[in-house]
């Protein structure tokens, strides 16, 4: 299996630009741009973003599982039973949230590569596809969605508890569950939002002239 193509490097400084013209450049500039935008926010990117949320999702409900059977009191030979959904709660959860704090970060790389690369110089036409309003869309209304539903979850089901009847871990596995998911959402909200003010600046200004 060949290995997913690494990000292009940033643009040269200007004493050692050789592009043979105008045209050239433009046409370089483009091809990167299209490329760390289509990273960014393409379907590829999307897919793998909610998979690895899915996966702190399920450690979560594997850990607050374990907690929550705890809580209720176990012998000691079902306690001994939880040990393997313990670690397997864990070794979703950890790997999936380490995976997901590395394509935060990628994507802050990408970032500062676009604004480097779209730096070089002004392009309204070619930039204008640049926006990719469906894309966007698309990353704004799932991360809404999944901030939402965490929110709800994180305040309404910890205030609607019933002394006696909810625990201490219940509760506090659905704050968990709720905050996660509310973080989620809200990386993947800014992401949109993020890349599309992003291209509205790159785009307006030159548009005006």
């Amino acid at each position: 299996m060949s290995r997913r193509r690494p990000l292009p490097p940033p643009p040269p400084p200007a004493h050692l630009r050789s592009w043979p013209d105008r045209a050239a450049l433009l046409a370089d500039r483009a091809g990167v741009l299209a490329y760390l935008g289509g990273r960014s926010l393409g379907p590829a990117a999307l897919v793998v973003f909610w998979l690895l949320v899915l996966g702190v999702q399920f450690g979560w409900a594997l850990v607050g599982g374990v907690l929550v059977a705890l809580a209720d009191g176990m012998d000691p030979i079902s306690a001994v039973l939880t040990v393997p959904l313990l670690a397997l709660g864990l070794g979703a959860l950890i790997p999936a949230g380490v995976f997901l704090g590395l394509s935060v970060r990628k994507e802050r790389v990408m970032r500062g590569l676009m604004t480097r690369w779209a730096e070089l110089d002004s392009d309204p036409e070619g930039d204008a596809r640049l926006r990719m309003p469906g894309r966007s869309l698309s990353w704004l209304l799932t991360s809404f969605a999944a901030g939402a539903a965490g929110l709800w979850i994180a305040f309404v089901v910890p205030a609607n508890a019933v002394r006696g009847e909810d625990t201490y871990a219940e509760v506090t596995y659905a704050m968990g569950a709720g905050t996660l998911l509310w973080i989620a959402g809200l990386t993947g909200v800014a992401r949109a939002v993020g890349h599309y003010r992003w291209a509205l600046r790159l785009v307006g200004p030159a548009a005006d002239r």
